[in-house]
């Protein structure tokens, strides 16, 4: 079952197509990443899915509802946490809290008493005297205490340092191995984010560039490397990209990686050295776009 799925998704603010046309889907229990350059679009399709924003075409669903028509009982089934979220300055942790706590009916105590020692929040202290890492605790522990099902994020780590995304991270995977919770999160912050998802799912310029698992990209990509002891062409097999190659030297990312790699690369290049690595998401993911931009340039 999906807990999140779209159609031909698309919005256009004025004569700026944002989205186009973008189909994907979230499994219950998954957990998936949105990444894209500043600009493609990730923000914008996140608030269509939220009822933030409304479709110019294309649609889209939530917890089986249509994006469109989200309400109170979708609301108290979702986590959102983003980076622009505004907090009541004004409230001490605690009161934030007990606010929190009266409107959602399926909020845990143990869970929000267990969030606060581990993200080491004070109670008593206002809002507005704590650091911005300290907020974003604050809000993802209000949003985590109620036990959603879709936990939606952001960009939750812009802009902090790396423990407290270290501490952001734990706090998330402490809850992960508990599989009620579905996570949808956009970050540039790959790394962290890699810890996180079993599912990636790239965007550029609005378009879908890529909609896989990540045990599925992570076993076909691989960084190639050749040294042929006798000058002769080395020809990258057609899969392959950003390759930089000379007579005895090549370099390339094999996109479609097999046990059989090795065979067929010993039979192209007979007597050549190599080496093949596997890849982190942030590699997978530089790469991937970097090739769309080369694509591009040439037509």
């Amino acid at each position: 079952m999906n807990i999140m799925e779209t159609q031909n998704l698309s919005h256009t603010y004025w004569r700026t197509e944002a989205v186009r046309s973008l189909t994907f889907a979230i499994p219950q229990g998954g957990a998936c990443a949105l990444l894209g350059q500043n600009g493609a679009g990730k923000t914008t399709t996140i608030k269509m899915l939220m009822n933030l924003l409304r479709p110019t075409a294309g649609s889209a669903t939530v917890l089986g509802a249509d994006s469109r028509r989200l309400g109170p009982a979708q609301f108290r089934q979702i986590g959102y946490v983003s980076e622009n979220q505004k907090t009541p300055a004004g409230m001490t942790v605690r009161g934030f809290l007990d606010f929190c706590r009266a409107l959602y009916p399926a909020w845990d105590k143990a869970l929000e008493t267990k969030l606060l020692a581990l993200f080491q929040l004070p109670p008593k202290r206002k809002l507005a005297h704590l650091s911005r890492g300290m907020r974003m605790k604050a809000m993802l522990l209000s949003s985590l205490a109620y036990r959603p099902k879709l936990i939606v994020m952001d960009e939750p780590f812009s802009g902090l340092d790396p423990l407290v995304r270290d501490e952001l991270t734990h706090g998330l995977l402490e809850l992960a191995g508990a599989g009620e919770w579905t996570l949808l999160i956009s970050s540039h912050d790959i790394d962290d984010v890699e810890r996180l998802v079993d599912r990636t799912v790239i965007i550029e310029a609005g378009k879908l560039l890529l909609d896989e698992t990540l045990e599925s990209l992570q076993r076909r990509f691989r960084r190639v490397e050749i040294f042929s002891p006798q000058p002769s062409p080395v020809t990258p097999p057609a899969s392959c990209i950003a390759c930089e190659t000379n007579n005895q030297h090549a370099r390339w990312i094999e996109t479609q990686y097999t046990i059989g790699t090795e065979h067929t690369c010993r039979t192209l290049f007979p007597g050549a050295t190599f080496s093949m690595h596997p890849m982190t998401l942030k590699e997978i993911y530089i790469a991937t776009v970097k090739n769309t931009a080369a694509l591009k340039g040439k037509n």
